[in-house]
């Protein structure tokens, strides 16, 4: 079954799981073999959706969970890899290892994922909430159990940047023993991971660890040397508190690049590395710690602490021209500045605190979650160029810039329990947050401030046992980053945030061997942050006046056909994503123009088969054709930056045999049929889809 219909089977046919009176602590890799596993461990956290059908009824807005079965058998190569087959999400390839993440939904850009609140384990993705995107780092698939996909109302229990949804990715919780994988495939691709774990003889701490080692080549001739490693545990403090805590490390050097094919180099050889002196150098640390206290059988406290520090330099070789031929790069001889180094590091903390209370008012139940987040970002930015050596990775400073932020956001919903069927949740969201920014350099600076409140209503009805009906209303809202906040030489720009009102409404359900979600959607996204008219005031650069309007159609159904068949479909029919703004800028009137990276239609078809220990699926994945520009250019540039992007349509074969409760193997073929495809135009040039490639693996269990 897909992520939509997976999700729903479990509703009304399985209760929440119920927390046991453990959780957890780091328990270290050495003492594992003397452990004795505990049973139903699970740690605390903070959830977006929750486990079971029970949590997912709850929800007053479209729900996806991509399980973590269904991770074991399409073997995604990447987080973002897993997130094509969630309804709504477009996906905008890059480098082709989803390390540089661009995710989208409901015709909304996926440019570095701007428009969505993308989380781990409930802690921010990005390196800074109010500083820059989610543009440099992605979190392993390896180090993952399942995968929240929350559209709706819901979503303003989190923030910011909620305009078009909330993932949240889960990572795997410890185990007993330790089980090895590798795996091997194309283009010099190799993996070897390690998860082990175990618990204390008294069942009331828990630990474990994850290590993932990785290499490849690229299709591109883009290798990448990839480390990644997770520990994560906790423990019970008496009969009503655990407390849990993750410490985690990421590395990574690619050998990728903002430049891509210009039109001749695409057609003569697709795998062409442009830039083979560019590099993307990323270092990641995280802490979190998470407590909860139930203060009795109706209240209960969580609290998560968070911080994270990443560093990302991206050294570049200096253009000289371009033309529909290739790319011409400034030669490094001493006599010009050739390579450019844009160097950054953030460092990002903060505390997410939500109280949950069941009671009864005049008859009625209520379940409250009244919650408060405090957060800061801080941001070195620096520039260096150099004359000579393109591999030295030093040279003269020429930008020294610090950019911080600070927010506080309050939360309140309550979900009425009308009666049996039917429930209402109003929810209200405020926001405030302090921004800065100042040249080291020059000692210019220049300060921001914003307040954003924003309501939101969603409700459920239990039509039948077979069809519940959900619907909501709700503002989102993403903050202007820094750097656009404020520029260079400190001026405030004097912008609010882009500011959205989305509406849905939708079924789902299950009826013996069917499993369904049907959803509508409206956003209306105003507010947006563009180019400054000539008529700006005095250095202002960027102004608030775009608006875009967003509606279509979801659907997802999954059916069992029985002796071991399966099918699964969804689709994404977004008619509209159009310029809704008579706000003409630089003299070009878009109004009614289609978004940029905004597919008419995504589709996901798999056909799945399983017996004894064998599951096999056979998936197809439709975009269809895409705009890359504002001004909807259809004709290709000489460059490859503009023109459309044609439809296509990739399949995946898939299988995974478990020769018995240790052993395990499997493999998986990406564009089975080895179609040729653009996957983008951006960030500067034509970034091809990956050619038709390999993967087999092993795992065994100790």
């Amino acid at each position: 079954m897909n992520s939509i219909t997976r999700s729903i089977k479990q509703h009304g046919a399985t209760k929440a799981v119920p927390k046991t009176k453990l959780a957890m602590a780091v328990v270290l890799a050495l003492s594992f073999p003397a452990l004795v596993l505990a049973a139903d461990v699970e740690l605390p956290r903070i959830d977006v959706v929750g486990e079971g059908g029970e949590a997912i009824a709850k929800l007053p807005g479209s729900v996806a969970i991509i399980t973590q079965e269904e991770l074991a058998l399409t073997q995604p190569l990447s987080t973002q890899d897993a997130l094509k087959s969630v309804p709504g999400i477009v996906v905008r390839e890059e480098e082709g290892y989803g390390f540089i993440p661009n995710i989208g939904m409901r015709g909304l850009n996926p440019n570095r994922s701007q428009k969505l609140l993308v989380l781990e384990d409930g802690v921010p993705v990005a390196p800074g909430l109010f500083l820059a995107n989610e543009s440099y780092y992605s979190p392993r698939i390896e180090r993952m159990q399942s995968i929240e996909v929350l559209k709706g109302a819901a979503g303003l229990r989190y923030g910011p940047t909620t305009i078009g949804g909330v993932i949240n990715y889960i990572t795997k919780d410890p185990e007993k023993g330790a089980t090895v994988t590798a795996k091997a495939g194309s283009h010099g691709y190799g993996l070897i991971g390690l998860d082990a774990g175990g618990s204390s003889s008294s069942g009331n701490a828990i630990g474990g660890i994850s290590l993932v080692k990785s290499q490849g080549d690229g299709f591109r001739n883009n290798a990448f040397d990839l480390s990644d490693a997770v520990i994560k545990g906790g423990m019970a403090i008496g009969d009503n508190q655990w407390i849990g805590a993750k410490l985690t490390y990421y590395d990574n050097e690619i050998n990728t690049s903002y430049v891509g094919l210009r039109p001749n180099e695409y057609k003569n050889d697709p795998t062409k590395n442009p830039a083979p002196n560019d590099y993307f150098l990323t270092d990641r640390k995280s802490f979190d710690i998470n407590h909860e206290l139930a203060i009795n059988d109706s209240v209960k406290l969580k609290t998560l602490l968070y911080w994270s520090q990443l560093t990302r330099d991206y050294w570049r070789r200096e253009v000289q021209a371009r033309s529909a031929n290739g790319t011409t790069f400034v030669p490094c001889d001493g006599s010009a500045y050739c390579m450019n180094g844009n160097n950054r590091t953030f460092e990002m903390m903060g505390m997410d605190s939500r109280l949950n209370i069941n009671h009864d008012s005049f008859g009625i139940k209520n379940e409250v979650e009244i919650g408060i987040r405090l957060h800061s970002d801080k941001l070195n930015n620096t520039k260096l160029r150099s004359k000579t050596d393109p591999n030295a990775r030093s040279g003269d400073l020429t930008t020294d810039d610090t950019q911080e932020a600070q927010g506080v956001a309050f939360y309140g919903q309550n979900r009425f329990i009308l009666n049996e069927r039917v429930a209402i949740t109003p929810g209200l969201r405020i926001e405030t947050y302090d921004q800065s920014r100042k040249n080291e350099l020059t000692g210019l600076s220049g300060e921001s401030s914003n307040t954003e409140v924003m309501p939101g209503i969603g409700a459920t009805w239990q039509l039948a046992p077979q069809a519940q009906l959900f619907a909501g209303a709700f503002k989102g809202f993403s903050p202007a980053m820094v750097a656009t906040a404020i520029s260079g030489s400190g001026v405030d720009q004097q912008l609010d945030a882009e500011r959205s009102t989305n509406f849905e409404i939708g079924v789902r359900g299950t009826a013996q061997r069917l499993s369904y979600e049907a959803t509508a959607f409206r956003m209306d996204f105003a507010n947006q942050i563009i180019p400054q008219s000539e008529s700006g005031g005095v250095g202002a650069t960027v102004t608030n006046a775009g608006a875009t309007l967003n509606q279509g159609l979801e659907g997802a159904i999954g059916y069992d056909l029985g002796a071991g068949w399966g099918v699964d479909a969804n689709a994404t029919w977004v008619p509209t994503a159009k310029f809704n703004s008579t706000k003409i800028v630089g003299g070009i009137d878009r109004n009614g123009n289609r978004l940029p990276y905004a597919p008419e239609l995504t589709a996901n078809l798999s056909v799945s088969y399983r017996v004894g220990g064998l599951k096999t699926s056979l998936g197809a994945y439709h975009v269809s054709r895409q705009f890359v520009d504002t001004e909807n250019t259809v004709v290709e540039s000489a460059d490859g930056r503009r023109g459309v992007i044609p439809a296509y349509t990739t399949f995946n074969l898939n299988a995974h045999y478990a020769v018995d409760k240790q052993l395990s193997v499997f493999g998986t073929v990406r564009n089975l049929a080895d179609r040729k495809y653009i996957a983008s135009r951006n960030p500067d040039g034509i970034f091809p889809g990956a050619e038709r490639n390999v993967e087999v693996g092993v795992s065994y269990k100790f």
